[in-house]
């Protein structure tokens, strides 16, 4: 069991957490969330000791060992792979580095022998043993190929260190599991098989993730930090997600309601006051007001940006897109060839590949910016599409403008009151409008490339990983734009959900040829036939 009592953490005047009482119990899965700088992954340091609360204590049961999925990539950069996932394990290795000493000894006495002796009875109770053989199969399960197991964690690229390092976290099967962001540049597979790992994991687990897919599939409970406090509600993302909005409506509409009475009191006040034969009634109407309290709703640290597409330059017409025996190679490598497709109007296409530099390419194609490649594609004449590229670094790099004349440069209305308006729907108010766009974040920046899409007023969106550096609550406000735009959008994405609630057709570029199903995005995965043309498609190697 973990639990946190009288917690508090304030930076000088700023409240993050204020008397936080809350306790997390073995066989649930907690998820945490809360807006943008609320304090989650703060909160998780806390627990592990990496921060100090103001006040308060954290206490975990007795002999209870607590994990982390580390967020320094490159702590463990000169130590061999394998080993650095046996190092989650901190007292199973310092057992084993004992151990190893004691062997090594040229003077072996009988004393290191009683010791040696008491380390392995403790190594074997921890199925120490199996140490090799358990951390391979993590590795694997995470797409760490065999190969790369005695490699140094340095000789691997970010996305390997990344499983390297959640398999880390995972080792030995602690007693409580801190995850920040654990689905992190992992594919919807591997995201698949840590879903089912967690799922059946029987010890406490507190994770923070953008995913809502992932967080419905591992989550018992969510803790939701909001007001500087946080408050634990059984079920998943999902579930919390609808009663919020059910109560937050549900508030609205017995305030509406007393507002209305307020209103029907005070005018009976305001006609009959002066009149001597309802005088009597006017003051007991006067009371009756007095009696009415607006309840204290709070406004949620909680914004939804107005993602919304559909004020489109014309309607389109039943030519949309033709593509042609497209092909794509890239250094001798081959991205993608034999595609060819025609899209009808209003289909949602999640496009899909085992590269994501074979999707990005794709997109660059469509979009103009790449001419090396072989085949054709023609859009039909009605057609005005608008690119979010998964790079959008070059439409902010180097430009000395403020948010308000950037977004100028693609809106038809050029008035500051317009365009000031724009950015408030967007989460952009008051003096934020002026900032620089060389300094904004990477939530920021995508919130403006949105806003662009939607001054484009394209009739047809491609969207290259648009949920990237997005909070929750931007990804709804994403999805709900998504699924109402009436348009056709291509797009590709890790966010399970937002595929599954989006799509219905999906294309999978392969180097071989096209997959092509006009199904859901969950159906799909599920297809035999779809798995059968996978293992027909990729080569070997892949």
């Amino acid at each position: 069991m973990l639990s946190v009592s009288n917690l508090s953490l304030r930076y000088g005047k700023r409240v993050l957490f204020e008397d936080v009482n809350v306790r997390f119990t073995e066989g649930n899965c907690y998820g945490i969330i809360g807006a943008n700088g609320a304090g989650k992954s703060t909160f998780l340091k806390i627990l592990s000791g990496e921060i100090d609360p103001t006040t308060g204590k954290v206490e975990i049961s007795k002999d209870q060992r607590m994990s982390v999925l580390k967020q320094n990539h490159y702590e463990f950069d000169e130590i061999p792979v394998l080993e650095t996932v046996i190092r989650g394990n901190s007292k199973l290795f310092s057992i084993m580095q004992e151990k190893d000493a004691l062997y090594a000894k040229e003077d072996f006495s009988e004393e290191d022998g009683i010791k040696a002796g008491e380390l392995e009875g403790l190594f074997g109770e921890m199925d120490g043993w199996n140490a090799d053989s358990d951390a391979a199969t993590l590795l694997s399960n995470l797409g760490i190929k065999e190969e790369l197991h005695y490699k140094l964690l340095k000789e691997l690229d970010g996305n390997q260190k990344v499983r390297v390092l959640l398999a880390q976290a995972l080792f030995g099967n602690p007693d409580i599991l801190l995850l920040d962001e654990p689905t992190n540049d992992l594919d919807m597979e591997t995201i698949g098989w840590l879903e089912n790992f967690l799922a059946d994991y029987d010890k406490v687990v507190l994770v923070v993730s953008h995913d809502r897919h992932f967080l419905d599939s591992v989550c018992t409970h969510v803790a939701d930090i909001d007001f500087g406090k946080i408050t634990i509600f059984s079920g998943n993302y999902s579930f919390w997600y609808e009663s919020s909005q059910l109560i937050l409506k549900q508030r609205s509409d017995a305030n509406k309601k007393a507002e209305d009475k307020i209103a029907e009191l005070k005018e009976f006040i305001a006609r009959f006051s002066a009149n001597a034969s309802k005088s009597k009634q006017a003051t007991s109407r006067k009371k009756a007001l007095d009696k009415i309290k607006l309840e204290d709703m709070k406004p949620s640290n909680r914004k939804y940006p107005a993602i919304l597409f559909n004020n489109q330059v014309r309607e389109a017409g039943d030519q949309i897109l033709e593509v042609k025996d497209l092909e794509k190679l890239s250094n001798g490598e081959t991205f993608f060839k034999n595609i060819s497709f025609d899209i009808k109007r209003g289909q949602k296409v999640a496009i899909v590949s085992s590269n994501s530099l074979a999707t990005t390419a794709f997109y660059q194609i469509l979009a103009g910016e790449d001419s090396d490649y072989s085949g054709s594609f023609k859009w039909g004449v009605t057609i005005t599409p608008t690119y979010l590229p998964n790079d959008n670094s070059s439409y902010f790099e180097g430009i000395d403008l403020n948010l308000i004349d950037w977004l100028r440069q693609y809106s038809e209305e050029k008035d500051e009151t317009f365009i000031r308006g724009f950015l408030g729907r967007m989460l952009f108010s008051g003096e934020e409008t002026l900032k620089k766009c060389t300094v904004l974040s990477g939530g920021e920046k995508m919130r403006c490339m949105m806003s662009r899409m939607m001054m484009l007023k394209g009739n047809l969106l491609m969207l290259d990983e648009p949920t990237n550096h997005l909070d929750l609550e931007s990804i709804t406000a994403l999805n709900n734009g998504m699924k109402d735009f009436k348009g056709t959008i291509l797009f590709t994405t890790r966010d399970h959900e937002l595929a599954q609630t989006v799509a219905d057709r999906v294309f999978e570029l392969t180097p071989n040829g096209l997959i092509d199903r006009e199904m859901p995005f969950d159906e799909y995965l599920s297809d035999e036939r779809v798995q059968q043309l996978r293992e027909e498609m990729y080569p070997v190697t892949v």
